[in-house]
């Protein structure tokens, strides 16, 4: 798997950067609560991979004062980040410095992966997906959501520039945009919808089920077999 993306200048700008470039940012947490809720207990045990800035830990957290967490992220910064965004529930996160294969065994009763899945190469997805149904318990709910969009010209280009082009009506600076253009052109590794969701049924999820559609980027709840 890739190095994290993120040093201690990315982790500081990741929860605007974010806010910007995801349509509806605030309410896909919202959402992701939602889902999670309709089948996670109430001393639930959430695995959250890829959670560091903290973002969707602290309203998961917020949202559900029983529920405890697992949250592993290769980014010593961005971990420090979330470390200091949910403070208030300390006692309810455990963190982890590492990848997948570093998480906890589990049985989890859900897991996240929000904006994650572009930055694992195409070969190493499967063998993710296969790491987390594994500490997955029958029935628990999985959550992915990252950039995905046809991968065949024109209409790949098409959706990188309308991804550019909603960061850019946000707010985001020329030099941010451009950074954002090249990201996804050459060094994000991104998959088509369909190829997506084929690799969530091979990994053993059934019930399978795009929730968001903010542009370029996909959300779907999945459940382990």
């Amino acid at each position: 798997m890739k190095p994290s993306p993120f040093d201690a200048s990315a982790s500081k700008t990741y929860a605007e950067n974010a806010a910007r470039q995801v349509p509806g940012y605030a309410d896909l947490h919202r959402m992701v609560s939602l889902l999670l809720a309709e089948h996670v207990p109430a001393q639930g045990r959430v695995l959250a991979l890829g959670a560091g800035g903290g973002q969707e830990l602290k309203a998961l957290a917020d949202a559900h004062a029983t529920w405890t967490f697992d949250a592993v992220d290769p980014s010593a910064d961005m971990l420090y980040a979330a470390q200091q965004l949910v403070q208030a529930q300390a006692a309810r996160v455990r963190f982890t410095q590492g990848y997948i294969a570093d998480a906890a065994d589990g049985p989890f009763d859900a897991a996240t992966s929000i904006l994650v899945f572009h930055f694992i190469p195409p070969e190493q997805r499967s063998e993710t997906l296969r790491h987390i149904h594994h500490r997955l318990k029958p029935g628990a709910p999985l959550v992915l959501v990252h950039l995905s969009f046809p991968q065949i010209e024109p209409a790949r280009s098409q959706w990188i520039a309308r991804h550019v082009a909603f960061g850019s009506s946000s707010g985001m600076e020329p030099a941010q945009q451009e950074s954002a253009r090249n990201a996804i052109s050459s060094r994000l590794t991104i998959l088509s919808p369909q190829e997506d969701e084929k690799l969530l049924a091979e990994s053993g999820f059934t019930d399978i089920n795009l929730f968001y559609a903010g542009l370029s980027i996909k959300g779907w709840v999945a459940r382990a077999a």
